[in-house]
């Protein structure tokens, strides 16, 4: 089989955990050494990565301890290959400091445009 290439997109919150059941379910069916996969996070899902000091700020309610179940899914999963890019402006939109994101995470200047590059790189596009 050739290595599929597949990018998933997230741009909502209340997306996160479909989104790494999705994964989790393609990497189980394909095989880990049979995907490329990247997951472009922009928009408010980047709000994943605000921490209790923010959240408490700007007085939303957040379940610390989710936003922690989800980033510890997402560590796993970067474990096996999967890459996870946030989008700086989004970043910058919920002003979250990029130092205080997962050292797993790679941030670019747009994700709109890491998901047009990868696009003419041949992945699959996949919004859940």
């Amino acid at each position: 089989m050739n290595e599929l290439k597949v990018l998933f997109h997230i741009n909502e919150s209340s997306r996160w955990q479909m989104v790494l059941i999705n994964i989790t379910n393609f990497l189980n069916d394909v095989g880990q050494n049979n995907a490329n996969v990247e997951v472009v996070i922009n928009g408010e899902a980047v709000s994943i990565f605000k921490n209790k000091c923010q959240q408490a700020e700007s007085g939303s309610l957040c379940n610390v301890s989710t936003n922690l179940s989800l980033l510890e899914q997402m560590e796993k999963l970067s474990e096996v290959g999967v890459k996870f890019t946030a989008c700086r402006n989004a970043l910058k939109a919920q002003l979250i400091d990029e130092e205080s994101i997962p050292d797993f995470v790679r941030v670019v200047p747009a994700g709109i445009t890491e998901i047009v590059r990868k696009q003419a790189e041949g992945y699959a596009y996949i919004k859940p």
